[in-house]
């Protein structure tokens, strides 16, 4: 099978992992169970707000309780979960305990795929975790430390052994110039894994200074330039030797405006609000309360939603300050657009 470019603007060869195809829908809710982790990998993609503090999101709602996170499932309209980090495996009691009540409240067919580090894996941990969740992406030590990667390929062993070659993979930030060396990897643990995840490699908070001191950033400012290209041309080589991995090169395009918007779509919205091609949401409001038909009080914000219906009137009558607002559908519900009618 050649390099097959994706309707979703990635590539790929062999076909995507099963987590991936919730994740593209915008089925997939991301269960960010602590920042800890007891790596610090310069090319860490976290932010400030997150990077090594013990918090707790489902997407982008901070949670303090497992209810908080069936809540935002609800909202979101997920049908599956990506767990990560830090490192689960710092949290593993917390981690299987989110993981088997997501089960336990949504069925069997919720899918959970998990991210994990391999430094602290075991035996032990993985099938702890194995009763709950489908699938696991490790992030091997290697890229950081060269001598690492021989105990990489032992962890990786063991998870074949707990979770089946067909529910293990790996998950790799694409650094344009280790290519080589990441696909010596890839050919290194090919009997033991089934998918590999090339992310395009972007820039983030907490590696903003490294990037921009030794990297060219493509147009737009926000990833490097030619991390694709070194993705593509890992895909060319592994499919000149016949493999039968599943390699995904997921592009920072994919992730934003497949991804995103696709979750944003499938997102709850409140009475009286319409929906944008982009799945954002256009609110007609005034800044203090009312009651009646065809209004809605958000009490998150503080402010009444109006139906057209009743905007109009209002507008007519000149009596009250009417602002169109576009905003995401999202938990945080950060506005892109204000303006007064």
């Amino acid at each position: 099978m050649k390099v097959k470019k994706t309707k979703f603007d990635s590539y790929c060869i062999n076909g995507i992992a099963e987590g991936c195809k919730y994740c593209v829908k915008g089925q997939k809710l991301v269960l960010f169970v602590s920042g800890v982790c007891t790596r610090n990998c310069w090319y860490c993609s976290l932010s400030n707000k997150r990077k090594n503090k013990d918090l707790i999101f489902a997407n982008e709602r901070e949670c303090k309780n497992i209810k908080d996170i069936f809540e935002e499932v609800k909202a979101s309209r997920a049908t599956s979960a990506g767990i990560t980090g830090g490192d689960p495996l710092l949290h593993l009691d917390r981690t299987v305990k989110f993981a088997s009540e997501l089960k336990k409240k949504f069925g069997k067919k919720f899918h959970i795929h998990i991210y994990l580090p391999t430094k602290l894996v075991t035996k032990e941990k993985l099938e702890r975790l194995r009763k709950y969740v489908d699938e696991a992406r490790f992030h091997p030590e290697f890229l950081i430390s060269e001598r690492e990667r021989e105990n990489d390929i032992a962890k990786i062993k063991i998870a074949e052994r707990v979770f089946g070659k067909k529910n293990i993979g790996l998950e790799l930030p694409m650094i344009p110039e280790k290519k080589g060396e990441i696909l010596d990897f890839i050919l290194g643990v090919e009997d033991y894994v089934s998918f590999v995840n090339l992310n395009e490699f972007e820039l983030s908070e907490t590696n903003f200074n490294r990037i921009t001191k030794e990297y060219e950033l493509e147009e737009g400012g926000y990833v490097v330039k030619g991390s694709v290209e070194a993705g593509k041309w890992i895909l060319k080589e592994l499919d000149k030797k016949k493999t039968k991995l599943k390699v995904h090169m997921c592009t920072a395009e994919l992730k934003n405006c497949s991804q995103f918007v696709n979750r944003l779509k499938r997102h709850e919205i409140l009475p009286y609000g319409r929906k944008t091609k982009d799945g954002t949401v256009i609110y007609l409001t005034i800044n203090k309360k009312l009651s009646g038909k065809g209004i809605f009080y958000d009490e998150k914000k503080k402010r009444t939603i109006l139906s057209e219906g009743v905007a109009r009137k209002l507008l007519k009558e000149g009596k009250e300050k009417i602002i169109r607002v576009e905003e995401f559908p999202t938990y945080d519900a950060i506005e892109t657009e204000e303006e007064e009618l």
